[in-house]
């Protein structure tokens, strides 16, 4: 067979599947220009925004490219930094780039792009991609050895140039709809997504003059009530929580990873204003955003995700040797055995104790929680403390006006929260009471249960102590919704009128017993007495009996 010497020809068309039309989000965009921005040594990436013109620039102060460095490397598409064998800059900083088709992002948000690039011992470099010009190779199919780039125009980076040495200018003509974002909202959305730029102390952001720092966080750290430490990790944005989050709670796992996971006091505190981005458990590897939302991939439709956000660090996915990121660079291949490990350990262990706690944190700061969550409390008990957490709310003392008592806002917020224990209970005690004995009453009027002597004269009894009672008030008018006999009996009389005076003898389980026990706690609760806690076991467990024969009456 005759050697024909096949090889491969690449078309131009390809950059529009690895470039113009792979990348939707402009902040990956920007991540990939940082990304070279930071490959190259550079201390400082400028970012600025003209939208008078509708273009941006980034710059940097890199190690920049020489005419070699910018054909065979910067254009050619495949080309890794990695290739060699090296996975580190000569200062020993990770590499981001792997793939060597990231830059391709640039073609994806504006008609003309200019690359100006320049190192010590060189003058500027480069060339201009004219979208509309590539279109047309793209269209008439010429190789990519055809088509050539535009000379670059200096004057629209002229100031630009002053004072640098060395580095790389991109300059952004005729930009798409990625920078409609105000400057304010754009730096917050480029501090949650380049770690490194608000915490590396060697590596800083600037956009429109002004370095990216945490404060640009400072609505989403101010509310942010609870943060869990994974490993002791640590950094000046955890540092800088307030209020409950000044404690992380630790999280401690044999996976290779660190990070927090944080709540904030409500959900819409995860909204950056003016975007229309959630802080959400984003995965970072070498300091660069990899996996936005992860927990997507694992949900459990429970309310505490809808207030969860964090940053998780795997720097050990990105290894020697073997690449686990999808082209676009937004996300990680779902079969990596790291990325799925880590789903792993999120699923089965830190998610649910996540869950958990944030529950208990909620309830114990009067605030409502996981209402789905009956692992310790119960959906009564969890009623009523909300209840009792709006209903104390009435009795705060208005510091708004001048407090003429000898008593202050602290001293009956501590009485407050000394009787939110026993109200929670009284609260659900009383409803008990209060079904129990209503549904006893409907039971014997359905059945038409004759009433007893004794019951009759307790009766007549507790007519004459309330007509007194409201001649005493001055008042006429009913208070009771019926003039029924039954509104004046408790539940021993009506266990005794269901049950005859002889049931209940012996072994027999009896409505009867149990009311003459449950009674004098049960007054307690009425009187909105305070109980002791065997009072509490004993109302409890009586509670229990009582409720199981109701239902077997209503049966």
């Amino acid at each position: 067979m005759p050697d024909d010497n096949f090889h491969f020809e690449i078309s131009l068309s390809v950059l529009n599947h690895l470039g113009r039309k792979l990348y939707r989000n402009f902040i990956t965009v920007l991540g990939e220009a940082i990304s070279n921005s930071w490959d190259a040594e550079a201390r400082n990436v400028w970012i600025t925004i003209n939208g008078e013109n509708s273009s941006f620039v980034i710059k940097d102060d890199g190690n920049g490219m020489t005419v070699a460095d910018f054909q065979s490397k910067f254009l050619k598409v495949g080309y890794s930094k990695r290739r060699d064998g090296i996975f580190t800059t000569g200062s020993g900083r990770p590499y981001i780039g792997a793939k060597g088709i990231g830059k391709l992002a640039l073609l994806s948000c504006a008609d003309k792009i200019s690359v100006f690039s320049k190192t010590r011992d060189t003058e500027y470099i480069g060339g201009v991609i004219n979208n509309s010009g590539l279109d047309e190779a793209i269209k008439d199919d010429i190789l990519p050895s055809q088509y050539s780039l535009e000379g670059l125009d200096f004057t629209v980076v002229g100031d630009l140039m002053a004072g640098h040495e060395h580095g790389t200018i991109i300059h952004f003509a005729n930009t798409k709809a990625h920078i409609q974002n105000s400057i304010a909202h754009l730096r917050k959305l480029i501090a949650m997504t380049f770690r490194f730029s608000v915490i590396d102390e060697n590596f800083t952001i600037h956009v429109n003059g002004d370095p990216v720092t945490v404060g640009d966080l400072k609505d989403l750290s101010r509310n942010t009530q609870f943060c869990w430490a994974i490993n002791n990790y640590t950094d000046s944005y955890v540092e800088g929580f307030h209020g409950q989050a000044a404690e992380p709670i630790p999280l401690i796992t044999a996976l290779n990873v660190r990070g927090f996971l944080a709540t904030v006091v409500l959900p819409r505190h995860l909204k950056i204003a003016g975007t229309n981005e959630r802080a959400t458990v984003d995965l970072f590897v070498n300091g660069r955003l990899r996996e936005k939302n992860i927990i997507r991939h694992i949900p459990t439709q429970r309310i505490p995700e809808s207030y969860l956000y964090g940053q998780l660090h795997f720097d050990g996915m990105d290894t020697s040797g073997h690449d686990p990121f999808t082209s676009s660079r937004e996300s990680i291949l779902d079969d990596d055995e790291n990325f799925r490990s880590l789903l792993d350990y999120l699923k089965s262990t830190a998610i649910p104790h996540i869950l958990v706690e944030w529950d208990k944190l909620r309830l114990a700061c009067d605030q409502d929680g996981d209402g789905e969550n009956t692992t310790h409390v119960s959906k009564k008990e969890r009623a009523a403390k909300s209840l009792y957490s709006e209903a104390k709310t009435d009795y705060r003392p208005d510091t708004k006006k001048s407090d003429t008592s000898n008593l202050n806002g602290d001293q009956v917020d501590t009485w407050l929260d000394e009787l939110a224990p026993d109200a929670e209970f009284n609260i659900s005690a009383y409803v008990d009471c209060f079904l129990s004995e209503n549904l006893v009453r409907k039971y014997i009027i359905s059945e038409d249960v004759d009433l007893s002597e004794p019951s009759k004269n307790e009766i007549q009894q507790w007519r004459e102590r309330q007509k007194k009672r409201m001649d005493r008030a001055n008042i006429s008018f009913p208070i009771r919704q019926n003039d029924h006999d039954l509104g004046f009996l408790d539940m021993d009389h009506m266990a005794k009128c269901i049950e005859g005076t002889g049931a209940g003898s012996g072994n027999q389980v009896s409505l009867v017993k149990d009311a003459v026990s449950y009674k004098p706690v049960r007054n307690v609760v009425g009187h909105t007495g305070l109980l002791t806690d065997t009072a509490k076991r004993h109302l409890s467990v009586t509670f229990d009996n009582i409720k199981a024969r109701i239902r077997k009456l209503l049966a």
